[in-house]
């Protein structure tokens, strides 16, 4: 009997005690890892060079094909992510046959601690790795222990109706040279089954809301034109309303997911597969009378409010990089447009208050000179060449200084101040 009396007084006592031990040594007040997720040009060019070597649409199903990313490109991504995703940073070090990161990613307000700090080392297998080393805050974890709970998790998700195709299509992970290198087997069906896990039946049916507002908002017209303010007036109004018994930002996301593919006339079954998607009639979409510029700005709204801010404006610049190469050449004007559409992006998903004002602003009616700033002066369609002499390319003192005039009539917009 009192053997049971303390066994019983050893779990209610000293395990919650443990356990509350191991979160106190677990959170710190500081992040170990603290930088910003920059984006370049140059780093964009040879993540896309990765993405076109890897592209689906060529890959063969079950054929084994293999990706090679340098420490570099690899230590952009990670960072990007616990940026985005754990408003934190991370670090990246590859070492033939091992992998380390550190990472601090911020936690909401507690009284314990601001920040989870990790630091761990994966060591390569004849398969995946596994964890050679996993310390949390300064919180030491048996590796054994967590590499036996990965491996349950990931039979448990090789189970998995959803999760079942991830689980065989990459084959082997190697760190050497410097570089991450996978090897993996194709599978079609992947793609559809990442977006039915990544969209739930919710997300799914709040895209569904707007595709068919903008369905029956395309279809007022006749002109064949249709002014981006007024289309994104109703989708708006509509976002208010449903934003009474639900979430602003996630409204807003839709609502500019939607319209991100509407004027860039692509039908949203090509990213989303679904059989009965409302059909919109489609129109030329306009800001300040060009097309273009409804579509820079759109698209780098969609970006910020899914990918951030930073990942817009890269991209941005890349398209402006790539143009003065033997595109349309180097455009000040796409870059207005650009940074006008993240701004509204940010704010459209930023917290609760800023993306109801957003609503109600674009509810009560703006001109396209409330959203979209003066452009007629700016230069445009300029080749490299002409780019590099007139502003002595990015990051030189004249581009810098018309960078900072757009970002100055962006920040005097009505509906960004």
């Amino acid at each position: 009997m009192r053997l049971l009396l303390r066994l019983f007084l050893f779990f209610i006592v000293a395990v919650p005690l443990a356990l509350a031990v191991a979160l106190l040594l677990a959170v710190d007040n500081h992040p170990a890892v603290d930088r910003s997720a920059e984006f370049t040009p140059e780093s964009i060019e040879r993540i896309k060079q990765v993405l076109q070597k890897n592209d689906p649409r060529n890959l063969k199903r079950g054929a084994p094909r293999a990706v090679s990313v340098s420490q570099a490109e690899l230590d952009l991504a990670v960072n990007y992510l616990v940026h985005r995703y754990g408003y934190g940073s991370a670090r990246v070090a590859l070492k033939d046959g091992a992998l380390s990161i550190a990472m601090s990613a911020e936690l909401p307000n507690n009284p314990i601690g601001r920040f989870v700090n990790v630091d761990a080392t994966l060591a390569e297998t004849e398969t995946l790795p596994r964890f050679e080393h996993l310390r949390i805050g300064r919180l030491p974890a048996p590796a054994w222990l967590v590499n036996r709970l990965v491996a349950h998790l990931l039979a448990r998700l090789e189970r998995g109706g959803d999760y079942g195709s991830f689980t065989g299509v990459v084959k082997q992970v190697s760190f050497a040279g410097g570089r991450l290198h996978v090897i993996y087997n194709w599978r079609p069906d992947v793609p559809g089954k990442a977006l039915s896990v990544l969209l739930r039946n919710q997300d799914l049916n709040l895209l569904r809301v707007y595709q068919e507002g903008l369905s029956q908002v395309s279809r007022t017209t006749r002109a064949g034109i249709f002014p981006l303010a007024d289309l994104m007036r109703p989708l708006f109004k509509l976002a208010q309303e449903r934003s009474r018994a639900g979430d602003p930002a996630a409204e807003n996301r839709a609502a500019i997911f939607v319209l991100a593919f509407y004027v860039a006339y692509t039908d949203l079954a090509a990213a989303v597969p679904a059989n009965d998607w409302p059909q919109a009639a489609m129109h030329d979409v306009t800001l300040n009378g060009r097309v273009d510029f409804s579509q820079h700005f759109m698209i780098s709204a969609a970006l910020a409010a899914n990918a951030g801010g930073r990942v817009s404006d890269a991209l941005g610049l890349y398209k402006e990089v790539t143009d003065s190469r033997g595109g349309s050449g180097f455009s000040f004007n796409d870059i207005a447009a650009d940074r006008a559409g993240t701004r509204f992006g940010e704010l459209a998903v930023g917290d609760p208050a800023s993306a109801a004002k957003l609503q109600q602003r674009l509810s009560a009616g703006m001109r396209e000179s409330d959203l979209f700033p003066a452009t007629a002066d700016l230069p445009e369609f300029m080749p490299e060449e002409e780019f590099k002499r007139r502003f002595g390319g990015i990051g030189a003192p004249p581009y810098k200084q018309l960078m900072a005039e757009i970002e100055r009539r962006v920040a005097g917009l009505a509906l960004y101040r």
